[in-house]
């Protein structure tokens, strides 16, 4: 495991490791998501610190012992996608055509909500979006890696499918004075983006868990306006991932969050007991 991962070095043996998914799962494996959210990666690992491996500026964050979140974000970020567009001209050039799969990636983005409705404030929320979902070079300037001819090439279309991962909303506020000092990732945007703390309850018992009638109105509300968007819009929408399926190991949160549409019971042998929303989802699918 590597103690860093914007070293190019690392995106050779990340494609290596896809390729060998490819030869041994390919026959299999029609859909293929070569990294799941590297924002969360860059973000965590390399700007706040939260994340392994736990690098940041030492005034973000007093336990990080290393790293610069002015710097070391935006190289994660840009080894991360050549690293995904080098594992997809692998794929195409070598297994696509024989076995017939897709390929893609998987971005996230939380919806930006202006704080007000001063003009500054929905300026912030277009560069909140551009700093989490898209790329901005103006605000960034020389510290942002280049992309030479090649590289853009090998990026530029290096996908048949784009995933969307979403969870929550942030308030974006304007903030009018650039910090020249302490200089970080989060700082770039010129946006403050606060949010409200989401529900979640660990101490209930079995038997309360599986009653998430919150959970169940999300999904049919979510699913009804995803299909307005398909119907009303044209969006070319090809699948949806509820999350998640199961209660699971939720990055440094643990076992202390759960997600799930299915209980994990992880005293008693991980027994699955699938919440009411679970059923919901059953009789929705039928």
């Amino acid at each position: 495991m590597y103690v860093t991962c914007y070293h190019t070095f690392n995106r050779d043996d990340f494609r290596d490791f896809a390729e060998l998914c490819f030869k041994e799962f390919g026959d299999r494996v029609k859909y293929w998501i070569t990294l799941n959210e590297p924002w969360t990666y860059s973000n965590g690992g390399y700007d706040q610190g939260t994340l392994a491996p736990g690098r940041c500026s030492n005034w973000v964050n007093g336990a990080c012992t290393a790293g610069n979140s002015a710097i070391e974000p935006y190289l994660v970020g840009h080894h991360l996608l050549l690293s995904h567009a080098a594992a997809v001209k692998v794929y195409k050039d070598k297994y696509q055509a024989t076995q017939k799969g897709k390929i893609g990636i998987t971005l996230v983005s939380n919806r930006m909500v202006p704080y007000s409705d001063q003009k500054a404030d929905k300026k912030a929320v277009t560069r909140a979006l551009d700093f989490m979902l898209g790329c901005m070079c103006t605000l960034v300037g020389p510290r942002l890696p280049k992309f030479t001819p090649e590289k853009s090439m090998l990026v530029k279309g290096s996908f048949d499918f784009l995933g969307l991962n979403y969870y929550t909303a942030n308030y974006a506020a304007n903030v009018p004075i650039a910090n020249t000092v302490n200089v970080s990732y989060s700082t770039d945007s010129l946006a403050n983006l606060t949010s409200i703390s989401e529900v979640n309850n660990n101490t209930l018992t079995l038997k309360e868990a599986l009653k998430d009638p919150q959970r169940t109105d999300f999904y049919y509300h979510h699913l009804l306006f995803l299909q307005l968007a398909m119907i009303k819009d044209g969006v070319n929408v090809k699948g949806y991932f509820a999350w998640s399926l199961l209660d699971d190991y939720e990055w440094n949160s643990g076992y202390t969050v759960r997600f799930g549409i299915v209980f994990v019971d992880y005293d008693n042998g991980l027994k699955r007991y699938p919440k009411h929303s679970a059923l919901w989802f059953k009789k929705f699918l039928l």
